[in-house]
């Protein structure tokens, strides 16, 4: 078994700042892409950022230069830096990963379960 499990989401005022932590788990040979979506009330799901596992980053028009996507391979760990948060930012916000678990077989896309993010004053 392979989970994802987010942390971080809450509540904070526009302009403000939060920091997402996922953490993968369990029988895992190998990481590739990991990336942050999020879904916000009646929308569809979107893409955040990815990062690849070389360090590579893509991030959504919307967001750009305000987050930030960091990844630690040791560890397994991504994370999403929210700087200047706006209230169109609130969402949930989905950890996902490609993860291969062992050395035979190809790599299946993995979800958190989703924390909540709200930008509010």
């Amino acid at each position: 078994q392979v989970q994802l499990v987010e942390s971080g989401g809450g509540l904070v005022q526009p302009g403000g700042s939060l920091r997402l932590s996922c953490a993968a788990s369990g029988s895992i040979f190998s990481i590739y892409a990991m990336g942050w979506y999020r879904q916000a009330p009646g929308k569809a799901r979107e893409l955040v950022a990815v990062i690849t596992r070389g360090g590579n980053t893509n991030y959504a028009d919307s967001v750009k230069g305000r987050f930030t996507i960091s990844r630690d391979n040791a560890k397994n760990t991504v994370d999403l830096q929210m700087n200047s948060l706006k209230p169109e930012d609130t969402a949930v916000y989905y950890c996902n990963a490609d993860i291969q678990r062992s050395r035979y077989g190809g790599p299946g896309n993995y979800w958190g379960q989703g924390t909540q993010v709200t930008v509010s004053s």
